[in-house]
């Protein structure tokens, strides 16, 4: 049995069963974002999004869709393949004005051991008692998008429904609100997104039979109970701007800037009171057909075995095809941000449907 699958397991059902006053990084798993394009650009992406994606970056990119229809999906191994990330996405045109679509994000590790009742009640240890559960994060995303009256300004907004379930010993659900916007200006792209405005609260329950209790209790553990946690709100503020080189050659270039505001944390700028993490990225397109992208982030302030102070920084690389209605999109990343020989090959699909098409 694979020993990181039990260790990986075992965080999850620890964070999990996370107390109101340590949740500074609650519901990470919606962090890690969706669609390879994005993620080969190194997140950098609520400005120059306008696809289906948009319903996880920047809602108000939904309306500048291309097409009528937009169906998304994509699928990753995280932790050299003990965790799988799954996300599915389906945007509508309403009519010129406004859009809607639907998300469904999966993160979750599977066939965990749960070797509770692996001794007998003789103190036999008997194989045959070991079961399998799955530690399972989901979220629905409903997304609305829509033209205003001024001139390349768009708005947008999304509600989250959360699910996390560790087997039958807890589960939570929760609730959040996001809000974006957009301005585009000749080449410029302007772009604010509020995510977890409100702020995101899952409600825990667990459910622990008498036998599994006694084996927490006897092992040293605390008995998991009813909590509540907190995601608070944070603010990306981005700037893209697109360049044509020639007639068939293209650029965009996006930075982003992610905003926090609980307290000192571990990024390039901060402070007792807002903390920023930048990231930046770039695609080059041929034809809008071939596309290379590229970006860096993840900025860490980190000190070695003599103490000096380094700055460490993620790179990520993309490619993409476009073909009639379909684009395909690869991304060398490092989502679990373990090593650099543990990264991840993410691959996405998108399809395109135009009435009359």
């Amino acid at each position: 049995m694979h020993l990181r699958t039990i260790f990986i397991g075992l965080f999850l059902f620890a964070s999990g069963l996370t107390v109101l006053a340590q949740t500074k990084y609650s519901n990470e798993f919606l962090k890690i974002g969706v669609g390879a394009r994005s993620l080969g650009m190194s997140n950098s992406a609520i400005a120059g999004t306008k696809d289906v994606t948009s319903s996880y970056w920047n809602p108000a990119g939904l309306v500048r869709m291309e097409d009528d229809f937009q169906v998304a999906a994509m699928h990753a191994e995280i932790f050299a393949g003990i965790a799988a990330y799954n996300y599915f996405g389906l945007g509508v045109k309403l009519d010129e004005r406004s859009a809607l679509s639907f998300s469904l994000i999966r993160f979750g590790v599977d066939d965990i051991p749960n070797t509770a009742r692996l001794i007998d009640n003789e103190g036999n240890i008997d194989f045959n008692r070991v079961t399998f559960f799955s530690a399972a994060d989901y979220a629905g995303i409903v997304s609305y998008s829509r033209k205003t009256n001024i001139d390349g300004l768009t708005f947008g907004g999304s509600a989250k429904i959360i699910h996390r379930k560790v087997g039958d010993i807890s589960q939570a659900w929760g609730f959040g609100l996001d809000a974006g916007a957009q301005f585009v200006k000749n080449k410029w792209t302007f772009a604010a997104m509020g995510r977890d405005i409100t702020g995101t609260f899952n409600a825990w329950s667990s459910d622990l039979d008498e036998e599994t209790q006694k084996t927490f209790l006897a092992t040293g553990n605390e008995l998991p109970g009813n909590s509540v946690e907190v995601t608070v709100p944070e603010l990306v503020l981005g700037i893209n701007r697109a360049f044509q080189l020639t007639t068939k050659i293209s650029l965009e270039a996006e930075v982003n800037f992610i905003n926090t505001f609980d307290g000192k944390r571990n990024t390039l700028l901060r402070s007792n009171i807002v903390s920023m993490d930048p990231n930046m990225g770039f695609e080059a397109s041929l034809n809008q057909k071939i596309f290379l992208r590229g970006g860096i982030g993840n900025f860490q302030v980190t000190t070695d075995i003599s103490g000096n102070r380094l700055t460490t920084v993620q790179p990520n690389f993309g490619l993409g095809v476009k073909f009639s209605y379909f684009t395909v999109d690869y991304a060398f990343t490092n989502l679990g941000e373990i090593s650099v020989a543990q990264s991840s090959n993410i691959f996405s699909l998108r399809i395109d449907i135009s009435k009359g098409k």
